[in-house]
């Protein structure tokens, strides 16, 4: 049996963001948030080696600042749960070693959890249990997949569909520096994308032909189809038209990711679909989704706007919930992983106590 009434912190640093959070329960108690985005900026991308070094000049400081925000101290903490896959290895070891540290210290069980498995939970802190089954849509900078989830924690996560290639967040990233726009390119391109028609320009929605594979993402060909845009407009010397461009790549975008994920829950008789992860706070991701679920009589569930991006609280929460699991801790020898299969939600030897029938 596992064990309520335990506070959790959560550690997240596989990017550029260091976030910590704390979680007893399904509540979240508080969380802080350090970003070195500013600092990849002028690079037009994230620099491992400078995410790394900002994760230790800010590690401490944001569990500190979490631990206010929550009311608590060090000495309430009863578990520590870190990210140890996937990401850029430097900046999981930074994370690692302050969860070990902690965990020591305070002589507390360590859980190592899996980066996208944060994202899915993250949806439990505001909205409560996932409903078994359901299908979670997961969007971000580095990641696109359609999956099917029943118990988080006990049970394996299936995969109905990936991304071949580009994720829709890169998609945004690298479009938007084609167009001129700052990085990162996802609030941008949304912002920019108000201002424009959506139907001005014709671009492709790859991987929805009746051969394709129904499930599966590409987004490497609308990349290069704007970027072939731009460069006519460019090359005939007539200005640019950005938010146009702009409005067209984000329905281009969310037509395929919205289209494929209510599919998959019609065709696996599950009537809530989870949107998470960076992309999920997109303005037009959300009001698509929106409006096909309800279309479909389909329950769309997707976090508050500060729980899509990296933070520290969707750690915690996969820690709360194998914490109540009873899951087995990992060792203190816990070793990062940067490109973790998403299999499970933790990512330890030892597995969570079997169901009770």
């Amino acid at each position: 049996m596992g064990t309520a009434g335990t506070v959790v912190l959560g550690i997240e640093s596989s990017c550029d963001e260091t976030g910590v959070g704390l979680v007893r329960d399904g509540e979240l108690l508080g969380h802080a948030i350090a970003s070195s985005m500013d600092e990849h900026a002028r690079f037009g991308g994230v620099v491992p080696e400078i995410a790394a070094r900002a994760h230790v000049h800010a590690i401490g400081p944001v569990i500190g600042e979490a631990l206010t925000r929550a009311g608590l101290t060090l000495s309430d903490v009863g578990a520590v749960a870190v990210t140890s896959g996937p990401g850029l290895a430097g900046a999981l070891q930074v994370g690692v070693a302050g969860a070990k540290s902690l965990a020591y210290a305070l002589g507390v069980p360590l859980y190592g959890v899996h980066h996208l498995a944060g994202h899915v939970a993250a949806d439990t802190l505001a909205h409560g249990p996932l409903p078994d089954p359901c299908v979670v849509l997961i969007v971000s900078g580095g990641h696109t997949s359609l999956l099917l989830v029943r118990d988080l924690v006990r049970d394996p996560i299936v995969h109905l569909g990936d991304t071949l290639d580009d994720a829709a967040g890169e998609c945004f990233d690298k479009v938007a520096r084609v167009f001129g726009l700052p990085y990162p390119g996802g609030p941008v391109i949304d912002r920019v994308a108000r201002d424009g028609d959506p139907a001005s320009v014709a671009f492709p929605r790859p991987l929805t032909g009746p051969r394709d594979d129904p499930y599966a993402f590409s987004f490497s060909g609308l990349k290069t189809a704007a970027a072939r845009w731009a460069e006519r407009h460019r090359g005939a010397g007539t200005e640019l038209p950005v938010a146009d461009g702009a409005a067209a790549l984000q329905e281009a975008v969310a037509d395929v990711l919205t289209r494929k994920a209510v599919a998959a829950c019609a065709a696996h008789g599950v009537g809530t679909l989870v949107v998470v992860g960076g992309v999920a706070a997109n303005s037009r991701v959300r009001s698509l989704a929106e409006e096909r679920c309800r279309a479909a009589g389909i329950e769309l569930r997707v976090p508050p706007l500060d729980l899509c991006t990296d933070n520290g609280a969707m750690i915690a929460a996969v820690g709360d919930l194998l914490v109540r699991a009873g899951a087995a801790p990992a060792p203190l020898d816990l070793s990062i992983d940067p490109s973790a299969p998403l299999e499970y939600a933790a990512l330890q030897p030892l597995p969570v106590v079997a169901r009770v029938a």
